[in-house]
């Protein structure tokens, strides 16, 4: 089979949604398919995996992304087009970070309630709207392509917020590698990594991996942190991940140890610090199925996350870890991580969390997905234009911004520009 896969960025050490790209593009690989990958930027070692790779110039915007990979695409013989939320021009899109409108909304969370109706309003007049905007139209077109969600809960925020029909949309949860991610790797680095930042077995050692602190609620695991260590409880936070760590260090923790949190920054490989921690948490407004989680509960660790990530359709509550019914609740987090510090308690869930992990192996993942390939070869017969030639957006030339095509996307659009930092990371 000949597969074109679109994706940003083509290299694991971005983060999730890039290492996910990685290792389903050797898996195509290892089960003989060809695979041409469109991306703004390679890993150097992108070579090494027998890809055609075809580079978008650098720069260029969203829309610009979009047109530039459908030019790559279109005078390829591809069998199949698999888009991760960047490009339009496909016959599988599967927006890895979900709806950007559902994503939207959840972030207004992070504002006054009294300031929310207002955000709305200014949303409409940011420059960036348009383009947004535009770019929704191509990615949610009716045309005969297959939505794939990583959950039910992005199955259900496509039928909402982008009014794709129920039949047009297929549910694959993320799979996780279950022998890189494993209980077995804390004899190799647990040890180590926790001389590394001075803690004792006695310690307690929570774990959150993300770029996006604020998405990810970083913000709301550091608060709950301060709040047992001032009631005496031995703890620590590892923060892995972020990109701009500054005003977190001098306001919550600090780099030097002095304190129940430490800033770690961006790793290559997460699989030691889910070895040295004893609990994961991610309090996160909007995960359509976190990677991380499943990292962490496949390395036998039991953890607590918030009813908006979708992995949380998985978890029985009390049984793998805790779901969040508020994730900005820190007296919630706090109630639910006292209870783990009984190590009994956090074998039993950590143990449950593996088993449950063990359903959901990334080679599963990638069987799926093939599924859906050979449903939409199937669906399509004869090979068919995926976007026809007279609707190619030469109809936006000179509009009139009056949301026709989407008419809640003046509304329910607040704060895109934070959407490229970290969102497209899976984490």
């Amino acid at each position: 089979m000949k597969v074109g896969l679109v994706v940003e960025h083509f290299d694991p050490r971005r983060g999730g949604l890039e290492q996910w790209s990685w290792q389903f593009a050797q898996a195509l690989r290892e089960r003989g398919h060809q695979l041409w990958v469109v991306s703004r930027s390679f890993s150097p070692q992108a070579h090494r995996l027998g890809i055609s790779c075809c580079q978008v110039p650098p720069g260029v915007s969203r829309v610009g992304f979009a047109q530039a990979a459908e030019q790559r695409l279109r005078p390829l013989d591809l069998d199949i087009i698999h888009d991760t939320g960047a490009g339009w021009y496909c016959d599988v899109f599967q927006p890895h970070w979900g709806s950007w409108v559902a994503l939207a909304e959840r972030k207004l969370l992070l504002l006054p309630r009294w300031l929310r109706p207002c955000k709305r309003i200014i949303i409409r007049y940011l420059p960036r709207y348009r383009e947004i905007r535009r770019l929704l139209e191509g990615q949610y077109r009716r045309d005969g392509r297959l939505f794939l969600a990583l959950s039910a809960q992005g199955a259900q925020d496509f039928q909402h917020f982008h009014s794709v029909p129920p039949d047009s949309i297929r549910v694959v949860h993320n799979g996780v590698d279950i022998f890189r991610f494993h209980p077995k790797n804390r004899q190799r680095w647990r040890s180590l990594i926790r001389q590394q930042f001075g803690l004792t077995e006695d310690t307690l050692v929570a774990l959150i991996v993300a770029h996006n602190f604020r998405l990810k609620g970083v913000p709301i695991a550091i608060q709950a942190v301060h709040r047992l260590a001032v009631r005496g409880w031995p703890i620590q936070l590892l923060v892995v991940g972020g990109r701009r760590l500054g005003t977190h260090h001098a306001a919550k923790g600090r780099l030097d140890g002095k304190g129940p949190v430490h800033f770690v920054g961006p790793v290559e490989d997460t699989a030691p610090y889910y070895a040295a921690a004893d609990l994961y948490v991610h309090p996160t407004l909007y995960d359509t199925f976190s990677l991380v989680v499943l990292e962490a509960m496949a390395s036998g660790l039991p953890v607590i996350t918030s009813r908006f990530n979708g992995v949380q359709e998985l978890l029985h509550s009390g049984r793998e870890g805790f779901v969040l019914e508020d994730p900005l609740d820190v007296k919630e987090l706090v109630a639910k991580m006292e209870i783990c510090f009984d190590a009994r308690i956090r074998q039993q869930m950590g143990q449950a969390a593996r088993r449950l992990a063990e359903q959901y192996p990334f080679e599963k993942n990638v069987e799926e997905i093939l599924q859906v390939y050979q449903e939409v070869l199937l669906r399509k017969g004869a090979c068919q234009p995926r976007i026809p030639q007279e609707s190619r957006w030469t109809f936006w030339e000179g509009r009139e911004d009056t949301s026709d095509g989407y008419p809640w996307a003046a509304q329910w659009l607040p704060g895109l520009q934070e959407l490229q930092d970290g969102n497209r990371t899976g984490h």
